[in-house]
């Protein structure tokens, strides 16, 4: 574990890398006792840092396949700040190493249970569910993260893009929803709203259960991304991507 000074000090490279577009060495090489503890509560530190708004959570790490990847056994999360909301078009400019990921957006209307929240606690309070885009980023250079990496960095969380569409979720399968990730007209990711622990409204209720032993709740107007459909996909200048769900619309980002 480290001392309060050395998260101080890892949260500070961090807005460093942000803000110069300059990617640092992993933080698991730079600090080797940082534990998840520890990356949480740099996480938090450079969240409140940025004096947004919070306007809801992501879930990273969903997929068997990443955890595997990370030799975790559980997702991770990271908050979505009112900043990071876009409107059609991101500047690649500003990250380092944009990538997109295909996601079911869910739309709270009612506050979630904390500990012990099921399924049909986020069904009950999910007011809509939407087509989304996240745009994920890593100021650790060439995303040589580990899982400790991804936590302070905000789950490797730079902004997101929801479509227009509004789905009650008692009007769909979220889980057998098919999306496709379509790259300047070209295909370049298939999957379901199953590649999200089976079901993407599990990993709400995961969310929910994990930042209450935080002290926070996930609250009535939170917007909830759950994790991705798709593999991610690197993003360049110039690229147009349009992410399709089957019953649920689609959702369009450019990159400039």
């Amino acid at each position: 574990m480290l001392t309060i000074q050395s998260r101080e000090a890892a949260a500070e490279l961090l807005r460093a890398a942000e803000r110069d577009r300059v990617p640092i060495r992993p933080l698991v090489e730079l600090y080797p006792d940082i534990d998840v503890v520890d990356a949480y509560e740099i996480q938090l530190l450079n969240v409140r840092h940025r004096n947004r708004d919070v306007i809801g959570h992501k879930v990273g790490l969903s997929s068997l396949a990443m955890q595997q990847m990370m030799g975790v056994d559980e997702p991770d999360y990271g908050h979505l700040l009112d900043d990071m909301q876009l409107a059609g078009i991101a500047d690649a400019s500003a990250y380092l190493y944009p990538r997109v990921e295909v996601e079911i957006a869910f739309l709270l209307a009612r506050d979630l249970p904390g500990e012990g929240c099921t399924v049909e606690d986020v069904l009950a309070a999910t007011e809509f569910v939407a087509p989304a885009i996240e745009l994920i980023d890593s100021r650790i250079e060439n995303w040589r993260i580990g899982l400790q990496d991804t936590i302070a960095d905000n789950a490797s969380s730079a902004g997101f893009m929801l479509g227009s569409e509004r789905v009650r979720p008692s009007e769909l399968d979220i889980g057998a929803v098919a999306a496709t990730l379509r790259r300047n007209g070209e295909v370049v990711a298939e999957g379901r709203g199953d590649a999200v622990l089976g079901d993407p409204a599990i990993a709400v209720a995961w969310l929910a259960a994990k930042v209450a032993s935080f002290g926070v709740r996930l609250l009535a107007g939170d917007i909830v991304l759950p994790g991705s459909c798709t593999r991610a996909i690197d993003a360049r200048p110039g690229d147009e991507f349009r992410a399709e769900f089957a019953g649920l619309g689609s959702v369009d980002l450019k990159f400039e």
